[in-house]
């Protein structure tokens, strides 16, 4: 996996298919390890009341529409900053 399909993921960046044109749908394989404070009532019903990301990695992003991975790539966000390579 590309480290610019994992800066998708970026709030001032998304996902475009030049395949389709697609914008909007994407498979995406996350990998998380994650830490989370639960808290369980006294019947024995828990809820997660913190979570705190550990580790992400990206394994795969794939147009939900074409069905590949192959013509997907990240772009910046509309309203995103100018970066100074464009």
């Amino acid at each position: 996996m590309s480290r610019d399909l994992a800066d998708g993921l970026a709030p001032d960046r998304r996902y475009r298919c030049a395949g389709c044109g697609n914008l909007t749908r994407f498979d995406v394989e996350v990998v998380e390890r994650t830490r989370r404070f639960l808290h369980a009532d006294l019947s024995g019903v828990a809820s997660v009341e913190r979570e705190e990301v550990l580790a992400r990695e990206v394994e795969a992003v794939i147009c939900h529409w074409c069905g590949t991975g192959e013509h997907v790539a990240v772009e910046a966000a509309p309203g995103a900053a100018p970066t100074p390579d464009g």
